[in-house]
């Protein structure tokens, strides 16, 4: 695991817990006393958290959420951006394509707006974009709209049954040997009732999220068709789960 990586690990468990001490940094990790110490002091100057006496403690602060605006200021754009075209690649003709939530799935959206595609989605930011820019076959998964997520939620059983597709596109807040993980339960739960409607499942994500485990476990690394993340990606996690069958693609 790499610092930048690291880092964010370390910032994913301030966001779980108010403070953390260095052993729970040198534990999770695996690091030094020195290493733990020095990436403390330097998300301190980074202004990502507050250094405390042996530990660090969570910055209260509104996060910027990016919008189709601002989608260029997003975290990790420039690998996201080669993820999105990887991505687009695998798209034939006339094939129907799920996209789920995310700026990762935005931007894939992006580069298939016009393209001889279906686009299925509950995710209203996306809808919204391929609707304004005239996309030819857009279909919306109906449900009650999630302010919070920006996207639409059924709960009833097997509401999505009716729908299927060639490829499903998703992201996540972690993905290990173990499998993807997702931070929103209710996201997770109604991308879970697609599962069975498509041909081939594709992960995308950028490499900080490689080695990470938080939230709830959305699918097994072994149901995952393709995986696609930048290279920087922690490569023991990346051939664990090459060895489950998954194609890797690395940008």
């Amino acid at each position: 695991m790499n610092e930048v990586q690291r880092h964010s690990g370390i910032l994913s468990l301030l966001e779980e817990n108010q403070t953390i001490n260095v052993a729970h940094i040198i534990e999770h990790f695996d690091v030094s006393p020195a290493t733990a110490r020095r990436d403390i002091s330097k998300l301190d100057e980074l202004g990502k958290l507050r250094k405390i006496r042996n530990g660090a403690e969570r910055i209260e602060m509104k996060k910027k959420k990016w919008t189709p605006l601002n989608i260029n200021s997003t975290e990790h754009y420039e690998e996201k951006t080669q993820i999105a075209l990887k991505a687009a690649a695998l798209c034939a003709p006339g094939d129907s394509v799920v996209i789920n939530c995310g700026s990762t799935a935005f931007l894939l959206g992006q580069k298939l707006c016009g393209q001889d595609v279906q686009i299925v989605t509950n995710y209203f930011p996306l809808a919204s974009y391929l609707i304004n820019e005239d996309h030819d076959d857009v279909i919306i998964i109906g449900g009650q709209y999630n302010r919070a997520q920006n996207i639409f939620l059924n709960p009833a059983p097997n509401s999505l049954g009716g729908y299927a597709g060639n490829w499903m596109f998703t992201s996540g807040k972690g993905l290990t040997e173990a499998g993807l993980y997702k931070a929103d339960m209710l996201t997770a739960v109604a991308e879970q009732q697609m599962l069975e409607q498509i041909d081939k499942l594709v992960v995308v994500v950028d490499s900080s999220k490689v080695g990470q485990r938080t939230g709830m476990l959305f699918c097994p690394a072994r149901k995952i068709d393709i995986l696609i993340t930048g290279k920087d990606a922690d490569q023991d996690v990346i051939h664990a789960i090459e060895a489950q069958g998954t194609q890797v693609i690395l940008v």
